[in-house]
């Protein structure tokens, strides 16, 4: 299958050749509109050398005023292609698709417009929105950009994760050869396979005259059932170091360990025996490639670790060549497990978040009048915004306006939020833990009066957010997205709460709530289906947790799929989903 480089250079080369034409452009909100034809001209050429030279933001503060219909820009086509490239470059997904689709309702007979569909195909993919970007692609001329229309495909495809979405791909689009190698390696090497799957696999493979060696179900490792199990924890104790600020700075990972001892004394006295090796990592990868090179390690029936994302893919790269499943404890990067069926995070990752937010929010609010979605400035906020975005317009809603922020400036933050028809809006989703965000979007929200004020979801840190007044989170409409939501009057909780303090001393933190409830889970799926568990947890439906609202693989997922939605009713937490 062709790589993502392979579509890189193509692309590349698509772009150098818009770059070979010259012509004119127009102006931002805020910004003066070129004086003349010529001034609109230099600003045109300028923007194209910023874009040459990498100098993305600068291209398109040039680029993207040129690009509106009222600037009567002779290459105003042109600038905004090029203004959506400079975009995509930033990485700026949800800005792109917008000056793609001002290019496509704008400018019809654009001569580019086949370049301009294969860009924007790629902005679907980014955004995990693989229906659009199908539907997009098609929209291809026959006969133009082909490889370089499968290259993308090849590329993304891959990515998608829910056997629901292949299925559906797979229905619409029965002739796709890149659709099908895809979900064929899918199925033979992402732990997904099943003996139903078998009649399928094997029509893919005659119907596309795929090698049948390659695509012939590998034998997995023999998921030997043990009487007991190793789990190795690589966690950056730093022990070396006993200074108060790094005991400090560190409580968190001793707050998760201790949880994971507790979970391993419970399936001790369970019957289910397990050791537990813990390894210091220190705090960067060097000592983390010190511990992966002990042999030791490759005899172990489950990894648990690291904290930091550049040591997390390390370890990935270690429990793929090994095959050992490897659990991540904390991060919520879809990225880190994507095409690796030894790869786990115990949290529901920030996309899977966004989504099943807006099947709830599809369901609880319908689609009548669009939504509005505001996040914060970073890879995870961006990731759920960007989910939920696509899942809630999969379902037939409509986002009408989805903006980001950063908190810590007020500029940004009086320009996401000023200007806001809220009185029109369906719902509006914020995304940011940030504790100066919580009281600036409640203050916005309870400003428009109670009879037309939409639905409000955020998340569920907003809870405990010392700056917030819990009368101000107990009022209708409001709506958090929680998955770490825990009852502490349950029975479980409470057993668990009793056995941290005699142990500790200490009311137990999320961090160790997190430890317990991780290796319940895992070791758990040791002793039930021995530790090659993938398809296993792929089958299973979900298991409620000890702490938590429950843990679900279901499909070939590597990141949990429960996530609670709450409110609050009279004080009271009520699980809405």
């Amino acid at each position: 299958m062709t790589g993502t480089g392979t579509f890189r250079k193509l692309l590349g080369r698509l772009v150098l050749a818009l770059w070979a034409g010259a012509g004119p452009v127009l102006p931002a909100a805020g910004q003066a509109r070129p004086a003349s034809a010529a001034d609109a001209a230099v600003h045109y050429r300028s923007g194209k050398a910023q874009l040459d030279q990498g100098h993305y933001d600068l291209a398109l503060k040039e680029l993207e005023p040129l690009a509106q219909p009222a600037a009567r820009f002779a290459r105003a086509a042109d600038a905004a292609y090029l203004a959506a490239v400079a975009t995509a470059r930033l990485k700026a997904w949800p800005e792109a698709e917008q000056l793609l689709n001002l290019l496509r309702t704008e400018y019809p007979t654009y001569p580019n417009l086949p370049e301009a569909l294969l860009l924007q195909g790629q902005v679907s993919f980014e955004q995990g929105d693989f229906d659009t970007a199908y539907k997009t692609l098609a929209l291809l001329p026959a006969g133009r950009l082909v490889p370089e229309r499968d290259a993308l495909k090849a590329a993304y495809v891959p990515r998608i994760n829910e056997r629901s979405t292949w299925l559906r791909l797979l229905r619409r689009y029965p002739d796709d050869a890149p659709l099908a190698r895809a979900y064929a390696e899918h199925l033979v090497t992402g732990g997904a396979y099943t003996d139903a799957d078998r009649p399928q696999l094997d029509e893919l493979v005659a119907r596309f005259n795929l090698d049948r060696a390659r695509y012939t179900p590998r034998s997995r490792p023999a998921s030997v059932k043990k009487s007991s199990y190793n789990v190795a924890v690589l966690l950056p104790f730093e022990l070396n170091d006993p200074s108060w600020q790094t005991q400090r700075k560190n409580q968190f990972v001793t707050d998760l360990y201790a949880g994971l001892r507790l979970a391993q004394d419970s399936l001790q006295r369970a019957g289910r025996p397990l050791q537990l090796f813990a390894y210091d990592t220190g705090a960067d990868t060097l000592g983390l490639k010190q511990v992966l090179a002990l042999p030791e390690l490759a005899g172990m029936d489950l990894l648990i670790g690291p904290v930091y994302k550049s040591g997390a893919k390390l370890l990935g790269r270690y429990a793929r060549e090994h095959q050992i499943v490897c659990v991540n404890p904390l991060s919520q990067d879809a990225d880190l497990v994507l095409d690796n069926p030894w790869h786990y995070l115990f949290s529901a990752s920030s996309a899977t978040q966004g989504r099943v937010a807006a099947q709830f929010a599809f369901s609880a609010f319908g689609s009548g009048r669009p939504g509005v979605v505001l996040h914060e400035d970073t890879k995870d906020d961006a990731a759920f915004a960007n989910a939920y975005k696509a899942a809630y317009e999969a379902q037939g809603g409509k986002i009408s306006q989805l903006r980001r922020f950063n908190p810590d400036v007020d500029e940004s933050l009086s320009a996401a939020f000023s200007g806001l028809d809220l009185g029109s809006a369906g719902h509006v989703l914020v995304v940011s833990d940030n504790r100066r965000l919580g009281p600036y979007a409640l203050n916005a929200w309870q400003q428009q009066p109670a009879a037309s004020r939409p639905p409000l979801l955020c998340p569920g840190s907003w809870l405990d957010n010392p700056r917030l007044d819990v009368g101000q989170l107990n009022g209708p409409g409001l709506y958090f997205i929680q998955p770490k939501y825990c009852d502490d009057q349950a029975p479980g909780f409470r057993r668990f709460r009793q056995l941290y303090l005699q142990r500790q001393h200490l009311p137990p933190s999320s961090y160790a709530n997190q430890g317990f409830e991780l290796l319940l889970y895992f070791g758990g799926a040791l002793f039930q289906y021995g530790p090659a568990f993938q398809a296993s947890l792929a089958s299973a439906g979900a298991v409620p947790g000890a702490i938590f609202e429950g843990q679900s693989y279901q499909g070939g997922a590597h990141d949990n799929q429960v996530v609670p939605v709450v409110k609050l009713n009279n004080l009271e937490v009520q699980v809405l989903r």
